[in-house]
Order: structure tokens, then C-alpha cells, then sequence
């Protein structure tokens, strides 16, 4: 007896949709659609939709805090770990800093005597003034700051600005309570400065680059890539060993400046007031006075008069 094979009626008969109930289920997704925007989405279901959020909430939350547990069992643990690293790091900076710390003070100590013995007269030793910057005038040609301290709190014209990396500028312009800061960056910027490893000396050219370049270096100069630069204190106005940066080789083969000062915003600064030393022609040495006259007593040589007719008579003692 031959097998039958199924109709291809039999083969696609299946679950199969009224019209009428497709074309409800398009009418409701049409609907969906068009109050999905929030300008035609009306009061009441905007109200029933937050009171549904409102109710599913907290039974979601509840639902997913075992799901979330879960999931983080494996970052904890790594996170763990990765503290763990971190706490030991910082414990041997921790130790590192406290042995830098003693040897500074051990210095210090040793300075003081040395002042001591010497009778040295140390440079000002004035408190830093601490002043927020409340401007930011750069241009294509100016680079500056405004900070918010001024003579009332003891600025002067040419004092060093600082941030927490190193030297930012100095003070231009002073008034009764902001300061004006020249950039090191700045076009018109000058500043002696020294490699503190070979005490080569150059002077710091800004060019209104993040780079500013070193000048006036000899032909000879003992430099190296990564050098420390600090200043030289050779012009007078700003004082010696202040951090610059770092040396570093541009693509031409010249020495530029890798500033400290931009490992940090320029947001808060320190003015140090600086005690310029006088040149002898602002503060000349004064000259030693005449001894005074030596009295006339027994000693004295006789005294010479002259007489009516210009012949000079000398007065002998006893006459």
C-alpha cells in the first residue's frame, strides 16, 4: 500500500490571525508611537505610566540586588587585590618620604650652624603669600595672570610666583589688591636659570609656547637631556634654586624647557616676597670723615703773625 503524502494545504496550516485582530494590534502600535513623544503624550497616561514606574521600582530593584551580588563577586575580589598592591606602594613611599624628610632637617641643621659660624646674613625668609587666580588675560600675544593679592598683603614689583610643581612667573604689575603675572611662556619673558647637575648657565626665552627655549648657552655646555633647571639668581631680582623644569631637545636640536609648572593648573599660586640685594649705586658706601684738628698745646709749632708793615713775627712762647 502506497504512503500518502500530505497536501501542501495540510503542510502550511498553522496559528493564524483574524484581520480584525491585525489590524487592532496596528492601530495600538500606531497609537504607542504617536504618544511616545512628550509634547502628545496626554495628563492621564503620563500619570498612570510614573504611578506604574512608581509601583515596578522598588520589586526590580529587589529582583536584581541577587543578579548584581553576583556579578560583582569576581571585580570585589579583583578590586581587592588591586588595593592591596596600592596600600603596599604607598607604604614604602610612605617610608621613602620619611627618610627624605630626616635628611632635610639633618641640612637644615647643618645650615644653621654653618650661618652661625660664618655670620652669614641669610636672604628673606618671608612667608609665602597665597593668592587665587582671578583672570586669565592670554592672547595671541600676552600670556598672563591676574591673582587676587596685591600690596595691602605685601607683593612687590618682580617677586616669583609659584605653584605646587614649581616657578609659574613673576610679578609686573602690583596694585592695592591684585598682581599682575608675567608667564614664563610669555614673549617678553627673561629669567637667568642654571642645570642644577652642571651649573650651565643659559637664560630662559618664553616665545609663547608650552616650551619656552634656553638661550645664550655656551658652545660647550655640559647638558643633558632630562637635566633639572632652576634659577640662577644672576640678574638680581629673582632668587637662586628656584624649580623651572626639565630640559629636553626639540625637533631642531635646540634646548627647551619642560616646565614643572604645568604638571598642575595655574589656579592657586604663592607670591614669595624677595629682599633684593642693592647695587653699590643705589646703596654706595659712605666715605670715612676727616679726624678733627689736633689741639694747640705744648707741642704745638709756633703761631706766625703779621705786623702792620707785612713782615711775619713769629710768637715764641714766654714773649
Amino acid at each position: 500500500m502506497a504512503l500518502r503524502r500530505p497536501g501542501r494545504r495540510e503542510q502550511d496550516d498553522g496559528v493564524r490571525f483574524s484581520r480584525t485582530l491585525t489590524l487592532t494590534l496596528f492601530i495600538i502600535a500606531a497609537l504607542l508611537i504617536a504618544f511616545d513623544r512628550p509634547d502628545a503624550r496626554p495628563g492621564a497616561f503620563i500619570a498612570f505610566r510614573s504611578a506604574v514606574s512608581d509601583t515596578a521600582a522598588p520589586l526590580l530593584d529587589l529582583t536584581a540586588r541577587p543578579l548584581r551580588g553576583i556579578g560583582n563577586i569576581g571585580p570585589y575580589w579583583q578590586r581587592q587585590h588591586e588595593l592591596a598592591v596600592e596600600n603596599a606602594e604607598l607604604q614604602e613611599q610612605l617610608t621613602e618620604t620619611r627618610y627624605w624628610r630626616d635628611l632635610a632637617l639633618r641640612l637644615r641643621d647643618e645650615r644653621d650652624i654653618y650661618r652661625e659660624a660664618l655670620n652669614l646674613t641669610p636672604a628673606s625668609e618671608q612667608e609665602r603669600i597665597g593668592a587665587w587666580v582671578l583672570a586669565d588675560p592670554t592672547g595671541p600675544f600676552v600670556r598672563s595672570r591676574l591673582v587676587g593679592a596685591g600690596a595691602v598683603r605685601g607683593v612687590g614689583e618682580g617677586d616669583p610666583v609659584l605653584n605646587v610643581y614649581g616657578l609659574v612667573g613673576h610679578v609686573v604689575e602690583v596694585g592695592q589688591r591684585s598682581s599682575r603675572v608675567l608667564l614664563l611662556t610669555d614673549l617678553n619673558s627673561r629669567v637667568p636659570v642654571m642645570a642644577d647637575r652642571s651649573n650651565a648657565r643659559a637664560v630662559l626665552t618664553g616665545d609663547n609656547t608650552n616650551f619656552p627655549r634656553l638661550d645664550y648657552l655656551g658652545r660647550d655646555a655640559d647638558l643633558q637631556e632630562g637635566d633639572r633647571i632652576v634659577t640662577s639668581g644672576d640678574d638680581g631680582i629673582l632668587p637662586r634654586g628656584l624649580p623651572v623644569g626639565t630640559a629636553a631637545l626639540d625637533r631642531n636640536g635646540r634646548w627647551r624647557v619642560r616646565l614643572f609648572s604645568d604638571n598642575a593648573p595655574v589656579d592657586f599660586v604663592w607670591v614669595l616676597p624677595y629682599d633684593r640685594l642693592p647695587t653699590p649705586e643705589e646703596a654706595p658706601a659712605s666715605l670715612p670723615e676727616a679726624p678733627d684738628a689736633e689741639p694747640v698745646g705744648v707741642n704745638a709749632e709756633p703761631a706766625a703773625a703779621t705786623d702792620d708793615t707785612g713782615t711775619i713775627a713769629i710768637a715764641e712762647d714766654g714773649e
